[in-house]
Formats: structure tokens, C-alpha cells, sequence
């Protein structure tokens, strides 16, 4: 397994479980808007991916990102000819995720985001290119990617809609975007190969 995908594994889990229990650390790393449009904290863009609301957002998210960054992380290094290649992959992904959410909220000093949600969905939707008739398991229920790529997509945007709870579905659909366009940018014949496999639909 990629060394840069245990770091992160590792990193997210031991800070997320000091975060838990150090409120200090917690303010300090999450993204707080304010602080990064007037204390210019930029470094927030970044942080908020590495503390979680809880034990189970971080194990959802780690476990999605173990299973699906194994694959993922060899394809990005390859691809940009880098063993840190999954890290700027991933890294890109938290900062792009977060960016219309930070955005949207710079001047609201109530808005609060955390979690690595939208880099977990660009390793998924990459995957997804690669791979989208793999069958995945989805609350105890087999079914292959693309179809939870259209219902994962679909939820998120009726819920972004919504604004009733307090996940952040924006940065879940622009960190799935982000995983399509940076993986076709890197290897542009992964476009050709996805549509080749939707053509040859197997369960």
C-alpha cells in the first residue's frame, strides 16, 4: 500500500482523535471563514480535513479512503510520474472542495466546516472512471459505481438544496468533480476506457 496514503490515514485519524479531545485544536484546524479571509489563516483550506465532528465521520471517511485510495493512489503517482502524485491529488482535493463553501461564507462568523468528505469523494469518483461497474457496498447494499455515482450525486444536490442539515453537500459534489476533471486532465485516455466499460454494462 502507497506510503503517502498511510501518512494520510494515520495523520487524519491522530489528529482527528486529539481534536475529540482538545477543543484548542479543534478551533485551530477547522475551517472558520473569518479567520481566513481576515486573520489570513490560509492554512485552514487545508486543516479542516484533518478533524471530524466524530468517531464515526472519521471511520466512514477513512475506510472509504483505504478502500478505494489502494488503487487509487498507484494510478495518480503513475500518472504524474511522482510518488507524491496521490498527495497533490488529494491535497487538491480538500482545497477545491472547500473553496465555493469558504467562498459563500467568508463574512459569516457562524459557519463552521470540517472533515474530509470532499477529498474522500474525488478518491471515490476517480475510482469510479476507472471502475464503473465494481460492485461497492452501500449501507449493507451491493451495487455497482456508477449507479451510487448518480444517486450519491443526486442526494448531494437535493441536499445543498435543501441547507436543512449540517453537512456540507457542496463540498461533496465539487470534490466528485474535481476527481473526474483532475483524473481525465493526468490521463486522458481514462475517458475512453470509461466509456468503452459503460458501453459493456456487467454486474
Amino acid at each position: 500500500m502507497s506510503l503517502v496514503l498511510i501518512l494520510i490515514l494515520a495523520g487524519t485519524c491522530i489528529v482527528s482523535f486529539i481534536a475529540f479531545n482538545n477543543r484548542k485544536v479543534m478551533d485551530d484546524l477547522i475551517l472558520w471563514p473569518p479567520a481566513v479571509s481576515r486573520k489570513r489563516e490560509y492554512y485552514r483550506l487545508l486543516t479542516y480535513g484533518l478533524v471530524h465532528a466524530d468517531g464515526t465521520h472519521l471511520l466512514f471517511n477513512m475506510l472509504t479512503l483505504y478502500f478505494f485510495g489502494r488503487d487509487m493512489a498507484p494510478f495518480y503517482d503513475g500518472s504524474i510520474g511522482s510518488m507524491f502524485g496521490f498527495a497533490l491529488f488529494y491535497l487538491g482535493g480538500l482545497l477545491v472542495s472547500i473553496l465555493p463553501t469558504y467562498l459563500k461564507n467568508r463574512n459569516n462568523s457562524n459557519y463552521h466546516s470540517l472533515g474530509a468528505s470532499g477529498a474522500v469523494s474525488a478518491v471515490l469518483f476517480g475510482y469510479i472512471l476507472l471502475a464503473p461497474w465494481s460492485q461497492i457496498i452501500v449501507l449493507v447494499i451491493p451495487m455497482p459505481a456508477i449507479i451510487y455515482a448518480v444517486l450519491y450525486t443526486a442526494y448531494s444536490i437535493y441536499m445543498d438544496r435543501r441547507g436543512r442539515d449540517s453537512i456540507n453537500h457542496s463540498a461533496h459534489l465539487w470534490g466528485a468533480a474535481y476527481g473526474v476533471v483532475f483524473t481525465l486532465l493526468v490521463n486522458p485516455q481514462v475517458l475512453p476506457h470509461f466509456l468503452g466499460e459503460l458501453a459493456q454494462p456487467h454486474f
